[in-house]
């Protein structure tokens, strides 16, 4: 985010110590933030006030070493003061939609401080192109020059303060070696930490300011070869695009993930096409590679970007909003615009996609005010998720048994929280002693994940015995320890699946327990149930279609143990490897404690 003038005879004494001492100002702010967390920060108004003055200290400081030779004095004050504002107000309204006693409670979490910086870093150019050109809209090529120029000038701020601590880890390192710890000790401490990192990351930011003409040598090589890598990026997605229709969409939607791998896809072309366009070709004639494929590319990211928002609407359809699908729906938004811009300026008549400046233009105040809503009241992730999923579970297009409570618990905040304790306190309505039970049950928990679930009510409805049977007695009321419960990673939604069969041939069964990849094999003996061993073979998806299905063979012969064939796959029982032949416990020797060679050892090897 920033812009600096390009000579270095301009380059002053007063801005460099004004530079420095910003960087220096900003580590004891950021060291003073750590010691007061570290000492009795609690929650409430505390929250929303550490988390205020944690994105203040974090980003104010970056506008300034940016704005710095470049604004004029009073649009720094202006734009400084209008910047502090909204990065406070995000981060103290992060501090009270945060989950009490998370990781992230007091701190920004990284989707908040990733975002912020990217748009501040747009918002600041086009508050920069103003300043410099008296208007509220500058040059394309005002645009391109001190972006480009100022994220290349970030990367190598960003190496510098890398090969710093690279180096200053060496100096502890070799003071170590001769019994020096103290250096080594006081390179970790965060008083000299984060001052460091902050101190010469604004000086790398000025000295990449007073050599700029170098700066754009840089630059311009890196555009040079991305550039040339257009035609290759064009030809795989024109490559994708026409297999498509040969393949389907149902492989597409299959994996899962293929609206995130196609709005990347589509990123990767903007990068490269804006990578070959520059600054734009005064004749409108460039290289015939790149002309060609630069029109190929501004037409094939408008059936990517279309086939990701189709395949987004289909997972919101069946499955409702969460905050990674209201990123994703944000992400195709700002994509629509690109592509919709990009395809015009394509078959539009002027210069060589001319038409794509406006699109940028246009795109950069659309990611600005996406991004505000999105970590704002206005269109809050969690909240939306929250509240789309609690409309499903009331509505009835999910079922109480099938609602995923922990995600209210674990993954929305402190809206999810709030809605999960309604819940818990739900009188009326259909199915309301189910939904409540099962609600406060989730609020109990302390971990998504590795924790028991104590209802055995609850525990019954997380697996699903193949071929109909049930459940040996003891097994779901046995008390277990929490990471050796059968069922620590079956929750709502995810239901796990149980073989219950005679493995070993003494006429009492074992329980094989699929979930989430993992097949464990259990056994009782006095009474107790414990794990005997896991099943061979990787996990395949179809194995729970298979066995809800009832498609299992049970192995006839016992010797040691009998096999299950799920799925046409046969698959064997590994017993637990922690006893040796004798019975006592193994013991595991690091490979690297040996016996060194000796001598007669080495004589020996030598002679052969």
């Amino acid at each position: 985010m920033f812009a600096g003038q390009s000579d270095p005879d301009q380059a002053s004494r007063p801005i460099a110590i004004a530079r420095v001492a910003i960087g220096f100002a900003q580590g004891l702010a950021l060291y003073g933030l750590n010691e007061w967390e570290k000492h009795g920060l609690t929650g409430g108004v505390a929250s929303p006030l550490f988390c205020a003055c944690a994105m203040l200290i974090l980003f104010l400081p970056v506008v300034l070493l940016g704005g710095l030779r470049t604004l004029r004095t009073r649009t720094l004050i202006v734009w400084g003061g209008i910047a502090a504002v909204i990065v406070a107000a995000l981060g103290a309204y992060h501090g009270t939609i945060a989950i009490p006693d998370s990781e992230f409670q007091h701190w920004p979490g990284p989707p908040l401080v990733i975002f912020t910086a990217v748009g501040l870093f747009i918002a600041h150019h086009l508050v920069t192109g103003a300043d410099a050109s008296r208007r509220w809209v500058a040059s394309y090529d005002h645009y391109f020059d001190q972006t480009w120029k100022d994220g290349v000038r970030l990367a190598l701020a960003v190496l510098f303060v890398g090969a710093l601590w690279l180096l200053l880890f060496l100096g502890g390192a070799l003071f170590d070696l001769i019994g020096i710890k103290w250096v080594g000790k006081t390179i970790s401490k965060p008083w000299f930490a984060f001052p460091a990192t902050t101190t010469f990351f604004a000086l790398a930011i000025h000295l990449t300011d007073v050599r700029a003409s170098l700066v754009r040598g840089i630059r311009t090589v890196a555009l040079t070869l991305l550039s040339w890598l257009l035609p290759v990026m064009a030809v795989i997605g024109s490559g994708f695009l026409i297999a498509l229709p040969f393949t389907g969409l149902t492989l597409l939607w299959d994996t899962k993930s293929a609206a995130g791998i196609l709005l990347s896809a589509a990123a990767a072309l903007i990068v490269l096409l804006n990578a070959a366009y520059q600054e734009g070709e005064g004749d409108g004639h460039p290289p015939v590679a790149l002309k060609w494929a630069g029109r190929v590319t501004g037409v094939i990211i408008a059936p990517l970007v279309a086939i990701a928002a189709y395949g987004l609407a289909l997972r919101i359809g069946q499955y409702g909003l969460t905050p990674d699908r209201i990123y994703g729906a944000a992400c195709t938004v700002v994509a629509v615009v690109y592509a919709v811009g990009y395809a015009a300026s394509v078959f539009l008549p002027g210069l060589w996609l001319k038409r794509l400046e406006v699109t940028n233009v246009i795109a950069a105040h659309v990611v600005v005010v996406v991004l505000l809503a999105l970590f704002s009241p206005l269109a809050n992730p969690s909240r939306l998720a929250v509240n789309d999923q609690v409309a499903r579970l009331d509505r009835g297009a999910v079922t109480p048994d099938k609602f995923d409570y922990l995600f209210l618990r674990f993954e929305a905040g402190k809206p999810g929280i709030d809605a999960l304790k309604a819940l818990a306190a739900r009188k009326t309505g259909a199915n309301a002693a189910q939904i409540a039970r099962r609600a406060a049950s989730a609020l109990a928990r302390k971990a998504r994940y590795g924790e028991a679930t104590t209802s055995v009510l609850e525990r019954k409805e997380l697996v699903s015995v193949a071929g109909g049977g049930v459940l040996p007695t003891g097994f779901l009321e046995q008390k277990w320890k929490t990471f050796e419960d059968p069922l620590q990673n079956c929750q709502s939604g995810q239901t796990c699946h149980a073989v219950v069969a005679d493995l070993d041939g003494d006429a009492v069964p074992e329980v094989v327990v699929f979930a989430l990849g993992d097949r464990r094999v259990y056994r009782q003996a006095g009474g107790v149930w414990s794990r005997i061993g896991t099943l061979s073979g990787a996990y395949c998806q179809n194995e729970g279609a298979a066995l809800k299905a009832g498609q299992f063979v049970v192995n006839a012969d016992p010797k040691p143990m009998s096999d299950l064939v799920v799925a046409g796959r046969r698959l064997k029982v590994l017993p637990n490897d922690d006893k040796c032949p004798d019975g006592s416990a193994a013991e595991i020797q690091p490979p690297e404690i040996r016996q060194a060679p000796t001598k007669t050892d080495r004589a020996v090897r030598t002679s052969r």
